[in-house]
């Protein structure tokens, strides 16, 4: 059994030890905003925030994580970087598809929590790991750099 701290909300979970986060998720917290892509950690579509940093949940098992962390998925962010991220995006039409918007907008509100002024190449180095099959990677980078200017 597992005690988790879910976008500030407790939740226990009696699932297998070896159960990735992103099922749990979505299939036990109905929380479906966190996508699955590749199940590798490689496509970034899975991306939570665990005590503030960007993760992978497809690969990570219930297991790793630590008792008390911190869980912020896409329906919980509510930070001020978050929030900047999500109206960037709305404003300058960032997602195409949008599947891999979700990942996109954790990874980069994390970004920006650390680095107020990011460059293009800190936005590129940080949202490598994410990958969109629609391409949209110069108007992702366009709205991490207006969210940036919206908080100063």
């Amino acid at each position: 059994m597992a005690l988790l701290l879910v976008n500030n909300q407790r939740y226990t979970v009696d699932l297998p030890a070896d159960t990735p986060l992103l099922w749990v998720l979505r299939d036990h917290l109905n929380l479906p905003g966190t996508k699955y892509g590749c199940g590798m950690a490689l496509c970034g579509a899975c991306t939570v925030h665990i005590d503030g940093l960007p993760t992978r949940s497809c690969t990570l098992p219930l297991s790793l994580l630590k008792p008390g962390a911190r869980i912020t998925t896409i329906e919980g962010l509510k930070t001020k970087e978050g929030k900047a991220v999500q109206t960037a995006w709305e404003k300058l039409d960032g997602p195409q598809c949008g599947y891999c918007q979700s990942g996109q907008i954790m990874s980069a509100s994390a970004l920006l929590a650390s680095n107020r002024n990011p460059s293009d190449a800190d936005i590129d180095a940080s949202m490598a790991g994410n990958i969109c099959r629609c391409a949209t990677y110069v108007r992702i980078r366009a709205a991490v750099h207006e969210a940036a200017k919206s908080i100063g």
